[in-house]
């Protein structure tokens, strides 16, 4: 008596059908086709546009902002006036109670020294001004 034999078929090759592939694309393409046809117009309206102002030119500071400027030997000008030291906290009191918004600009000349200018910096905080600038450039004494 013969043993059973075991027939082993031979492995057929995958194989990469490309005929299904094409209809499924000319179907997804007949598909995007039609529903854009299908789309309405979208209508829009005119709108105007504002146009924007230039800008200001750069170092110059708005009509509102008061500008503190120190200067050597003790010198120190409000708005390019001439005043004492002891007079920048009733300044800066008044320029508060008369401004919405109110703004400072510190700066000051080549020969400024800094201990001023931190004191005015105090006296600005002080005063609970919280919108306050200091100027990193020098400009010419009083200007």
């Amino acid at each position: 008596m013969e043993g059973n034999k075991i027939t082993v078929r031979p492995r057929k090759k995958a194989r990469i059908e490309i005929i299904p592939l094409i209809d499924v694309i000319f179907f997804l393409l007949a598909t995007f086709v039609l529903f854009t046809l299908s789309l309405k117009r979208i209508q829009s309206l005119p709108v105007d546009l504002p146009v924007a102002a230039p800008p200001p030119p750069p170092g110059t500071p708005p009509p509102e902002d008061a500008i503190i400027q120190v200067s050597a030997d003790n010198a120190v000008f409000w708005n390019r006036e001439l005043i004492n030291l002891e007079e920048v906290p009733s300044r800066i009191a008044y320029y508060k109670s008369q401004t919405a918004s109110p703004r400072i600009l510190i700066t000051g000349d080549e020969k400024a020294r800094f201990g001023l200018a931190i004191a005015v910096l105090d006296e600005v905080r002080k005063s609970g001004i919280e919108k306050f600038s200091v100027e990193t450039r020098t400009r010419p004494t009083g200007k």
